[in-house]
């Protein structure tokens, strides 16, 4: 009798615990401090559950008697909480250990980052089980050592379902499909997981016709089965949304995992209408379909339908639904419309950092800075100045609205309170010195770059030589070309040989330029770009070089017909050359083509008043 009152206890004390009924299983525990060892582990799971791991302790420490138990829910419940050295010295002093304890130690140390720990412990075992090596491998998995995952797989004395389907997931992380195919053939047996992870090996490394041939073979295609996901997903990825629809109707039972899949995929595929027809029959709905749907239509170009989809779930929507469409009204040119949506967020939602990098980036294109220094105050205020992503974008923002001094202060303060700076956060330095023009600090901060440990990357030298370009420096433009290539083993692309065709240009080396051009086309095998022909066409019009100029300026035509610039330069070449009669066919040429010169336009902020001024 006693023993059925005991278990109905513990019932209910544990489905109390499970539902965050903290207190009330406490009330039940203090009515009778003679509860057996059941009990009281009951309570201790209960606090580890609901994150109260003083009390959980406090409660161990008290216990009359103690079973293994007790020990392993400590350990396993302070190593979830982080307490490494706590759940070592529980299980240091425990009277005996079972595999729960060892596994329960291993699991923890993997799970804190402490291989190392875990490898000693795993060595010490006079009796290792399955979970014990599948959990070993998974741990140097997770850190990237390979090679001592697979040389313990291949030690195991005894293999489950598990142990093979981490290994093929392994395999397949790797790009080594071949090896994960003969791992899954050898498998004494497979279940939906095993298969799931074969798929997902073809369709991740685009072998997505073997994919699909295998999906038609596995034995689980049940409704519940991940397969199905895994191939709709692949399917998508992989651009085959048609493909993907055909199974979607097929599949047995659909969840709103995977009509959002389908959803997205519609959606990358520019088909945002007949996303929109697919979302109105979802039979569940849920913040992902309607972000997804709103970042759609953003994406397209219609901000009229994104703001009423935006509007009709105002009241529901998360921080990500307001970050998307802040983002998506500044991408469409409407950044007043999106500085105007952030105030009103702030009244209803907490901001975070995607959402102040969404509306520093809106300020970029405004014609005053003072918007752009108040959300800076925001961003002080709200804390997020700690986020590399947010500073970084405030460096830029300062650099691009002529604020250079702002940028560099901005930039010293995440480097002098150690706020997470970057390589983007170095790179945007940099850049914005030599916009400005100010090559010898570029160069100067590229140098502490470097003596920081951080490694330069193709951005870094795209923004030294443009600021080499732009003063003329061309020893050492050709020095930070010939580093970056030979020292750092980057590749050069088109914007690295743009900087440095324009460098030879600005100074009058045209036959060097050209030399440069044929090094890009035969050394590297790159495209020429128009941007490339037409920095060439802009040196060739300084210095009147009217036989490389009109290559270059017919090069650019072929490929930006639409170029004003172009028509104008090479016809002022021809004018200039003498030959008038080429200059009147271009400019018929342009007229037919129905290409106008932009009016130039430039603005300036006096007294808080934005005065504009347009050029024709």
């Amino acid at each position: 009798m006693l023993t059925g009152v005991m278990t109905r206890v513990n019932s209910k004390i544990a489905e109390l615990m499970r539902n965050g009924f903290v207190e009330d299983a406490q009330k039940i525990f203090d009515a009778n401090p003679q509860w057996n060892t059941v009990t009281w582990n009951c309570m201790i799971r209960g606090y580890f559950k609901n994150r109260q791991f003083r009390r959980a302790v406090h409660l161990f420490q008290q216990m009359p008697e103690r079973d293994v138990f007790s020990y392993n829910t400590m350990i396993t419940g302070l190593m979830h909480s982080g307490d490494v050295d706590g759940a070592t010295r529980i299980f240091k002093y425990m009277p005996v250990r079972d595999s729960i304890s060892w596994n329960a130690m291993i699991s923890g140390c993997v799970r804190n980052s402490r291989i190392n720990q875990a490898a000693a412990l795993f060595d010490e075992m006079d009796e290792r089980n399955i979970i014990s090596w599948n959990l070993m491998i998974g741990g140097f998995l997770d850190i990237g050592s390979f090679g001592i995952a697979e040389s313990l797989f291949y030690e195991m004395p005894d293999r489950d379902i598990a142990s093979w389907t981490i290994m093929v997931t392994a395999f397949s992380s790797v790009g080594r499909v071949k090896e994960a195919r003969e791992l899954f053939d050898e498998m004494p047996e497979r279940d939906d997981l095993a298969w799931n992870a074969i798929l997902a090996c073809y369709a991740q490394n685009n072998r997505i016709e073997i994919a699909e041939s295998l999906f038609w073979k596995t034995p689980y295609r049940c409704w519940h089965s991940h397969v199905w996901k895994e191939m709709i997903g692949g399917f998508v990825r992989h651009g085959s949304v048609g493909k993907a629809l055909m199974l979607f109707v097929e599949m047995p039972e659909k969840d709103t995992g995977s009509w959002n899949s389908i959803l997205l995929g519609l959606i990358r595929e520019n088909c945002v209408e007949v996303g929109h027809a697919l979302f109105l029959k979802m039979p569940f709905k849920d913040i992902i379909s309607w972000t997804n749907l709103i970042v759609g239509y953003f994406e397209s170009s219609n901000v009229e339908v994104g703001m009423k989809l935006f509007r009709s779930i105002v009241s529901d929507s998360d921080t990500a639904v307001w970050n998307a469409t802040i983002f998506g009204l500044g991408e469409n040119d409407e950044g007043e419309e999106g500085l105007k949506l952030f105030m009103e967020m702030v009244g209803v939602r907490s901001p975070d950092e995607v959402t102040f990098t969404s509306v520093v980036n809106i300020c970029w294109s405004l014609p005053s800075l003072d918007f752009g220094k108040q959300t800076h105050g925001q961003v002080i205020k709200y804390g997020f100045d700690r986020y590399p992503a947010v500073g970084n974008t405030i460096i830029t923002m300062y650099s691009r609205c002529g604020s250079i001094w702002c940028a560099h202060m901005t930039f010293y303060g995440m480097l002098m309170h150690n706020n997470g700076v970057d390589t983007i956060s170095w790179n945007s330095m940099i850049s914005g010195f030599s916009q400005h023009g100010k090559i010898s600090e570029a160069v100067s901060l590229f140098h502490d770059m470097r003596a920081s440990n951080f490694k330069p990357d193709e951005i870094t030298f795209i923004a030294i030589l443009s600021g080499c370009s732009q003063s003329g420096w061309i020893e050492q433009g050709r020095y930070y070309f010939d580093r970056m290539v030979y020292k750092y083993f980057i590749k050069p692309t088109t914007e690295h040989y743009t900087c440095i065709i324009d460098l030879y240009g600005r100074l009058g080396f045209i036959d060097e330029a050209v030399e440069v051009l044929d090094r890009m086309m035969h050394d590297d095998n790159l495209v020429i770009s128009g941007s490339v022909w037409g920095s060439l066409l802009g040196a060739c019009r300084m210095y009147h070089n009217l036989k490389i100029g009109e290559i270059a300026g017919w090069k650019v035509l072929e490929m930006e017909p639409w170029n004003a610039g172009a028509y104008l330069i090479l016809g002022e070449l021809y004018i200039v050359g003498g030959r008038r009669r080429d200059a009147e066919r271009l400019w018929e040429l342009m007229r037919e083509r129905g290409v106008k010169k932009q009016p130039g336009c430039s603005w300036i902020d006096i007294n808080n008043f934005v005065h504009v001024f347009i050029a024709c």
